[in-house]
C-alpha cells in the first residue's frame, strides 16, 4: 500500500530532475532506485501510480476565461 510520504518522495525527486539534478534515487519497502534523466518516463509513471493508489488527483490549472 503507497503511502503519502512515498508520493512526496517521488514527487520531490521528479522535481529534482525536471530542474536538472543528474541523478536522484527513491526508496520504497527497503528497496531504492535510481532515476536519470534518461528514465525520468519511468519516474512520472511511478508518480501517477502512487496518485491512483492512494486516490490522489493531480489538479490542472486553466488559463483564465477568455485567454487563449
Amino acid at each position: 500500500m503507497a503511502t503519502q510520504e512515498q508520493l512526496q518522495q517521488a514527487r520531490d525527486a521528479l522535481h529534482k530532475l525536471q530542474i536538472g539534478r543528474s541523478v536522484v534515487s527513491v526508496s520504497q519497502d527497503g528497496v531504492t532506485t535510481t532515476y536519470t534523466q534518461a528514465n525520468i518516463a519511468s519516474l512520472r509513471a511511478y508518480v501517477s501510480s502512487l496518485e491512483v493508489e492512494l486516490g490522489v488527483t493531480a489538479t490542472r490549472r486553466l488559463p483564465p476565461a477568455g485567454v487563449y
